[in-house]
């Protein structure tokens, strides 16, 4: 199958969460003989801070970010037998929704694929009005990278023929175990931008621990939070680009994942950074969200906090043997059952075995 993407960067990770995720699923797909193109609009500084060339495993199709050059890549992507396009693209969202719509056809597949169902529920449940919520039942199939249930029930509800998620996993060429560095050494390390949906709950599980154990050293990774007042234990490291994931994820002693609001609430939702951080058979402390033990089982694979007291304390019982048997427990379930293949087989047995031939309503 020919597949056209819509979506925020495939090439650049600058302010934009979701390249692990479409990096992993795309490659995936192509090595399962399917044909892709990614196309992006050059925004946001992202072609300045590109972390890889040009995929041979993708065809990259970088366009101004103009109505005239997005409707020129609509008729680009036209002969595409599934054409998807994702949210949070950030330039001309509802120009692409519209406008691959506008490209379906019997035997072609037109996806809107929600990288952050939470964040667009969350906007059209809000506004009666909202212009996406008549946009939904149109496409023939919606799919997510986390939500669970909760996720398909309410998109169900506004009218999706289906919904399916298609979870974050784990890319083992790109995320894997590596030597410790120095500059990393830490107790515990967090990477993550400053959101507001997420800055709350960096203050209650990162920064609150740090201030609970002055004496060990915390390092925090990502972009915006060059002006934040921090306790005196945490170093910020500014923007770390995917090739050094690896080694931020191993040289501390463990690392934390720290969901945004809407994930944490949904449930079900495992950032990127879950798979990353046990790819590289990394000690994993996250907040609690219902579905963890779907791809970790807690206590032995991952530890699970409630807030920055807990995170402290399981730093003073974690021990390096112990940490190492969790990072590697963790490491060994990815592989069995979350990787990036498992989801590209995933969404061409969902593809391949579903008729989407009935057409979806006006």
């Amino acid at each position: 199958m020919k597949f056209a993407f819509f979506g925020s960067s495939l090439v650049s990770a600058y302010w934009n969460g979701a390249a692990t995720y479409y990096r992993g699923l795309i490659r995936n797909l192509h090595l399962l003989g399917h044909e892709i193109t990614f196309y992006e609009p050059d925004a946001y500084g992202r072609q300045e801070h590109r972390d890889m060339d040009d995929p041979e495993w993708a065809r990259v199709v970088v366009y101004p970010p103009t109505t005239d050059a997005a409707h020129a890549m609509l008729d680009d992507a036209a002969t595409a037998d599934v054409i998807v396009k994702t949210s949070g693209v950030g330039v001309l969202d509802r120009t692409l929704e519209e406008g691959v719509l506008t490209l379906r056809r019997p035997g072609r597949t037109v996806v809107f694929w929600d990288v952050d169902a939470p964040a667009t529920l969350d906007a059209v449940e809000s506004d009666p009005r909202h212009p996406f919520r008549r946009l939904v039942g149109r496409f023939d199939l919606i799919c997510t990278y986390g939500g669970g249930q909760p996720v398909v029930d309410a998109y169900t509800a506004l009218g999706a023929r289906h919904c399916e998620p298609v979870y974050n996993a784990l890319d083992p060429q790109t995320h894997h175990p590596v030597p410790h560095r120095v500059d990393y050494a830490a107790d515990l390390g967090f990477l993550g931008n400053r959101l507001p949906d997420r800055e709350s709950r960096v203050e209650r599980f990162f920064l609150a621990a740090a201030e609970a154990r002055p004496a060990l050293r915390f390092i925090l990774g990502g972009s915006g939070w060059e002006d934040r007042r921090l306790p005196s234990n945490v170093d910020f490291i500014g923007h770390v680009y995917t090739r050094d994931h690896n080694a931020f994820n191993v040289s501390p002693r463990a690392v934390l994942n720290i969901s945004r609001d809407s994930m944490a609430r949904y449930g079900f939702s495992p950032a990127t950074r879950v798979f990353e951080a046990a790819g590289a058979s990394a000690c994993l402390i996250t907040d609690a969200w219902e579905g963890i033990e779907t791809f970790l089982e807690p206590g032995s694979e991952v530890l699970v906090a409630r807030g920055g007291d807990e995170v402290a304390e399981h730093l003073d019982a974690l021990t390096p043997e112990r940490a190492r048997r969790i990072g590697e427990a963790a490491r060994r379930r990815v592989l069995a059952e979350h990787t990036y293949a498992h989801r590209a087989r995933q969404l061409e047995a969902l593809l391949q075995g579903r008729d989407f031939t009935r057409r979806a309503v006006a």
